[in-house]
């Protein structure tokens, strides 16, 4: 059976939303079964993230209303018949599930179109959240009986804000199962550390890693990127042999039985012990980390955390010789975007981005700071001021890409703050990151998940743990 949470939960939740929306109809799409390469061959199901929020069932093929001026909510969705019972084994009735979550009127899911034809005929207000995927267009396209383009007329930006208002701060419930899928993550980053070996291939350490979330009743919150070609910010390919010399880049959490995510990224040697160029600009890295770690608290906009870890970046790679002048100016300039080109974090909770198919506009941002749109500054998901409740990441790096290196190198680019000679020498040294989850307090902010291995002493010996003592 489902895991959910005490149904008061789910009504407290759409209470609130109903006041936040005033007036009108809510209407929030559950997923439905995706085929892979034929009909009754699927994808793992995954339910919409809203919807489980709000509804709770994990359920292929619902639909969630709320009326919010008569006050009414109800599941659509269709009953298990004796054909479903033949393959899937008997299952509560949809008004016992609906039950478990405080409501108390279900329909036929092809009531839906009946019910949005008179809101429409009565000029009621109808709110929908954007849509991520195609089908759940196409079946609002259908039940409003309106061609595809002109569905996205309802979506609702009020009901954009109220939701992310409720799901940007975690509930007391919501933390306890995130500090669940960050310690299983956290374990999966213990498993790959102790498991890779010179001579593996890459996938070998990922299906490592993946059998820890699926052990712990879970699976993978987003694809992993395991690869020793660390510069890649999104690897997902896991073909490459590994040898001495190399270091691993993982980047890989999971998501709990309640679907809430874990995201941590730990960089380590193939060999026991980082090499010295290895050892530099891990410390740098790690430098940035602690620092922009140390400056969470309330009401600090994170897009000036960023710019603190961008100028401790800059602190390492001018102490290493590849940077030279003033670093204020060098990040006001962007030089570090040579080196960091992603944004230091994200929320995170029953997303591992949380909420982005809202718009990173409502969930990242605010009407008075806006996101930017250069290179480097326009892949920060998240500028606001920080909240109390909020769960996020803190992940910098160094990614030296070599392409991007000849690219600025020819046009002599930014050259009074760069030394390209120097810069040469660590050409192919790959990419470093390092990323841990962390959840906003009244007064800071605590880790999220059990501790896991970070300064190089502590990684070397782990790996020189795992080859020689074990």
């Amino acid at each position: 059976m489902q895991q959910l949470f005490e149904k008061e939960v789910y009504v407290e939740r759409r209470h609130i939303l109903k006041k936040a929306i005033g007036k009108g109809i809510i209407l929030l799409t559950g997923n439905a079964d995706s085929p892979m390469n034929y009909t009754d061959n699927y994808y793992p199901f995954r339910q919409d993230s809203s919807f489980l929020y709000y509804f709770g069932l994990d359920i292929p093929g619902l639909v969630g209303i709320i009326d919010v001026e008569k006050d009414v909510e109800a599941i659509y969705g269709k009953e298990a018949d004796l054909e479903d019972v033949i393959w899937t084994g008997p299952m509560p009735t949809l008004q016992e599930l609906a039950a478990q979550v405080g409501i108390s009127m279900v329909s036929p899911l092809k009531e839906v179109a009946a019910f949005l034809q008179s809101a429409i005929h009565h000029k009621t207000a109808i709110h929908t959240l954007p849509f991520y995927r195609a089908d759940n267009k196409l079946r609002v396209s259908s039940w409003l009986q309106m061609p595809i383009d002109l569905v996205e007329r309802y979506i609702s930006v009020p009901l954009i804000k109220a939701v992310v208002a409720q799901r940007e701060v975690k509930q007391a419930v919501e933390i306890a199962e995130i500090d669940k899928a960050a310690s299983i993550s956290a374990e999966m980053h213990v498993a790959a550390m102790q498991f890779a070996r010179p001579g593996m291939y890459e996938y070998e350490i990922a299906a490592k890693m993946e059998y820890v979330a699926l052990a712990a009743a879970g699976r993978l919150s987003y694809p992993t990127i395991l690869t020793i070609n660390g510069q890649t910010l999104h690897n997902h390919y896991h073909g490459h042999k590994i040898q001495k010399g190399h270091m691993v880049l993982a980047d890989a959490g999971a998501e709990n039985v309640m679907h809430y995510a874990g995201d941590l990224t730990r960089t380590f040697p193939v060999d026991t012990v980082f090499t010295a160029s290895q050892r530099d600009v891990y410390n740098v890295v790690l430098t940035s980390f602690e620092a922009a770690v140390a400056a969470l608290k309330p009401g600090v906009a994170f897009k000036d955390i960023h710019r603190l870890a961008c100028v401790k970046l800059l602190e390492g790679l001018k102490n290493l010789g590849i940077i030279r002048g003033d670093v204020e100016a060098a990040v006001e300039k962007s030089v570090h975007t040579l080196f960091f080109q992603c944004g230091l974090g994200h929320m995170m909770g029953l997303d591992v981005h949380d909420m982005e198919n809202l718009g990173e506009a409502y969930v990242g941002y605010t009407d008075a700071i806006l996101q930017r749109n250069e290179f480097g500054w326009k892949s920060l998901r998240l500028g606001k001021p920080l909240s109390a409740g909020f769960v996020l990441t803190v992940e910098p790096g160094i990614y030296f890409i070599p392409q991007l290196i000849d690219s600025w190198k020819a046009q002599n680019k930014l050259g009074d703050f760069i030394n390209y000679e120097q810069l040469e020498n660590y050409r192919f040294s790959g990419g470093i990151r390092i990323e841990d989850n962390f959840l906003i307090t009244p007064t800071g902010a605590r880790l999220l998940g059990q501790p896991l291995a970070k300064t190089v002493q502590e990684i070397e010996e782990m790996r020189y743990a795992a080859r020689y003592q074990a």
